[in-house]
């Protein structure tokens, strides 16, 4: 299935400024992505895409879940924001050039967003587990897209 969901007409707004641009950055470290973690009770992986347009690689972090037989699902949720974030245009446009961090291990995985009935089972997990995503939901008239990274091959390197 293709990456189709289109930006929405309302939603939240997503603090921006160097105070977020540098936590952004303190978040790409194990260990400050581990104390967040614990603190407030999410998993969390690097995401890393290549960018549509520039070609560059870009990281970011977000939360994952268990998405079954070595899967792992994530939200394009934005905080709930009109717009989709940057990284799932750049999953969209390369879903075979995307990798994950996750415990110490670089991963490359195959994005695939999901739909009709496997979307909402998978939506249904996610906020039993994690009830803010369907506070997202809330804040914007888009359909939070919900994407599924499977493995593509089971060697795996350490992350430096």
């Amino acid at each position: 299935m293709s990456f189709d969901t289109l930006a929405g007409t309302q939603g939240s707004r997503l603090a921006t400024g160097p105070v977020t641009r540098w936590l952004d950055r303190q978040m790409s470290t194990r260990p400050v992505r581990k104390i967040f973690s614990t603190f407030f009770n999410f998993d969390a992986l690097v995401l890393t895409t290549t960018g549509r347009k520039s070609g560059i690689e870009r990281k970011t972090v977000v939360c994952w879940f268990p998405g079954g037989q070595g899967s792992y699902l994530i939200v394009a949720a934005a905080g709930g924001t009109a717009g989709n974030p940057a990284w799932y245009y750049n999953m969209a446009a390369h879903p075979d050039q995307v990798e994950i961090e996750i415990d110490g291990r670089t991963i490359p995985v195959t994005a695939e967003q999901l739909h009709g009935d496997e979307r909402a089972q998978a939506w249904q997990q996610i906020i039993r587990a994690a009830r803010r995503f369907a506070r997202f939901q809330q804040h914007t008239d888009r359909e939070l897209p919900v994407i599924r990274l499977t493995p593509r091959m089971p060697v795996q390197r350490t992350a430096g």
